[in-house]
């Protein structure tokens, strides 16, 4: 077995994960399975804060990406509110704060990558101009 030195999630830039901005779907909290018994679903808690988790649905806006849709989970008190949506796009622009990597393998034996945000924000400055009115 091969180690290193990189212990835990990897601190990325928003701009290095999604070049081509993102946009959210949906948020929803994320599930403990392991709490969930009988029926009554439990909310995961961050290991570390202590603060419930909550997945944010995210469509990359890169057209090449290998995974068109990805989960960022946010611990926060409350459900992150998204931005508000913006005429002719289907989704609302976001960013996230904080962003980590933790890679790991998954239930196939390949390399899966887990994100993590500190928050989620609408974009700084303006949005590409992504929807185009006719002249």
């Amino acid at each position: 077995m091969i180690r290193n030195g990189i212990k835990g999630a990897i601190s990325v830039t928003f701009a290095a994960v999604f070049p081509f901005e993102a946009f959210a779907k949906s948020v929803a909290p994320v599930a403990d399975f392991e709490a969930s018994k009988g029926g009554a679903k439990v909310q995961a808690r961050d290991k570390v804060t202590g603060l419930p988790v909550w997945a944010v649905s995210v469509v990359n806006g890169d057209p090449d990406a290998v995974e068109a849709t990805v989960k960022i989970k946010v611990a926060a008190d409350a459900e992150p509110e998204l931005p508000d949506a913006l005429p002719g796009l289907p989704f609302r622009p976001v960013e996230f704060d904080g962003l980590t990597v933790t890679a790991y393998l998954n239930q196939s034996n390949r390399v899966a990558f887990s994100f993590r945000a500190s928050g989620v924000r609408a974009p700084a400055g303006s949005t590409k101009n992504v929807a185009k009115t006719a002249a």
